[in-house]
């Protein structure tokens, strides 16, 4: 389901929040990977509404915004979540990233910091630090430049997309938009210098993840400044679909560390 009438396009809520009486619910922000959708999501929504309030990212040009240019920049895409997130301003938000939504919900974690209203938690999946090293850096990392075939075999390798639906052309059509938005996004983000985090930090990876090795994901620790926590998983980049119950056990024990006191 989406939000009520007039909520941001950006929001998806799949789950009403199905906390127990007395329990501290927070608002869990959920930021899918470069060309994914809110709905790739849904599962961890639905079986994460017993510990928060679940809201799904939702960027534009997939899905019901498939006709919405999609940013090409992490600064674009984190005004946009921003602007969207002004009706929880004040509640306990912890934010929840895979892949470029780790970079995303970081970018979005150093601004809240600046404004004074520090989340709860950041979880940061399939990524590795903001410090290992600029993504420009790796020959194959240049992806958005490469043609379509390009593009698409490095998707396919990831394991994340149903074959069958990558070698679909009207599908490839629909997909490579945003995807390729997505790709220049991450791929041209550069960190900026700056303290470390006043929140909390949980790094989740998969241990054959060829995106990220859990000692380039174990090196978020380098920009945690108030608490760090690191869970390696058996898998790939898309581990989390694979140990789907295990990652939700880890989100919900963040959940409640987070917001415990």
């Amino acid at each position: 389901m989406s939000g009520a009438g007039g909520e941001s396009p950006w929001i998806r809520r799949f789950h009403p929040p199905a906390v127990p009486p007395g329990r501290p619910v927070p608002v869990l922000v959920v930021l899918p990977h470069a060309g994914g959708s809110a709905s790739f999501y849904f599962p961890l929504s639905r079986d994460l509404a017993a510990h928060a309030e679940v809201l799904t990212v939702q960027y534009p040009g997939r899905q019901e915004r498939l006709g919405e240019p999609s940013p090409d920049t992490i600064a674009g895409l984190a005004d946009g979540v921003e602007r969207a997130l002004e009706p929880w301003r004040g509640r306990p938000l912890v934010l929840f990233g895979h892949s470029m939504g780790a970079v995303l919900a970081y970018e979005l974690a150093r601004r809240m910091e600046t404004a004074g209203e520090t989340p709860r938690g950041l979880i940061v999946s399939g990524r590795r630090s903001p410090l290992a090293g600029r993504e420009g850096d790796r020959e194959e990392e240049h992806l958005h430049a490469r043609d379509d075939d390009a593009l698409l075999a490095h998707v396919h390798s990831l394991s994340g997309t149903d074959p069958a639906l990558l070698a679909d052309p009207a599908f490839r059509e629909l997909i490579l938009p945003a995807l390729r938005s997505d790709y220049r996004a991450v791929e041209t983000w550069r960190h900026e210098p700056g303290p470390p985090l006043r929140t909390p930090v949980s790094v989740l990876c998969g241990d054959a993840d060829p995106r990220a090795s859990l000692a380039e994901a174990r090196g978020w620790r380098d920009v945690a400044g108030a608490g760090f926590g690191f869970r390696g998983f058996p898998g790939g980049h898309f581990y989390l679909t694979e140990q789907h119950a295990a990652v939700v056990r880890a989100v919900a024990e963040d959940l409640a560390g987070f917001t415990a006191g």
